[in-house]
């Protein structure tokens, strides 16, 4: 089953257990997928769904710094929950050893030895963990391995 179906048979479920703040989260989520298919003027694959998810959980994880910051422990409170009921419908994070070890195969295939190859390295590492890593995380450890 996809994100996309998994949200809508969600929503059904949260409709009739009348748990509103999961239903206004993933009727949010799945208006941003179709906003996004609407861009692509297509149905966007669980892998693209996922990108718009985890976008949504970025956002979500900004505001919580801003509202901690300004002392809006209500708003943090509500943003958190929302951000968790998201987080639902992300794959499992991978663990930071085995990111390193993708980013430095991936390095060791594409022959890069600095800074300047940076850009080869990204697109083949962030297709070789498909969407369960951020590509932020991985071009963090990149330029860690890369030494930059």
């Amino acid at each position: 089953m996809g994100i996309a179906q998994r949200l809508d048979d969600d929503a059904k479920a949260a409709l009739k257990a009348g748990e509103k703040t999961r239903l206004s989260t993933i009727r949010r989520a799945r208006a941003a997928i179709k906003n996004a298919e609407i861009d692509a003027k297509g149905e966007l694959s669980d892998r693209d769904a996922t990108g718009v998810i985890r976008g949504m959980v970025k956002r979500h994880q900004e505001s919580i710094d801003q509202f901690a910051k300004g002392n809006r422990q209500d708003l943090v409170d509500k943003e958190t929950e929302e951000m968790a009921i998201l987080q639902e419908y992300l794959p499992p994070e991978v663990d930071e050893a085995t990111i390193e070890a993708g980013v430095r195969d991936v390095i060791a295939e594409a022959g890069v030895t600095d800074m300047k190859g940076l850009g080869k390295v990204m697109k083949p590492a962030i297709d070789r963990f498909d969407g369960q890593v951020d590509g932020g995380r991985i071009r963090e450890i990149a330029q860690r391995i890369l030494g930059g």
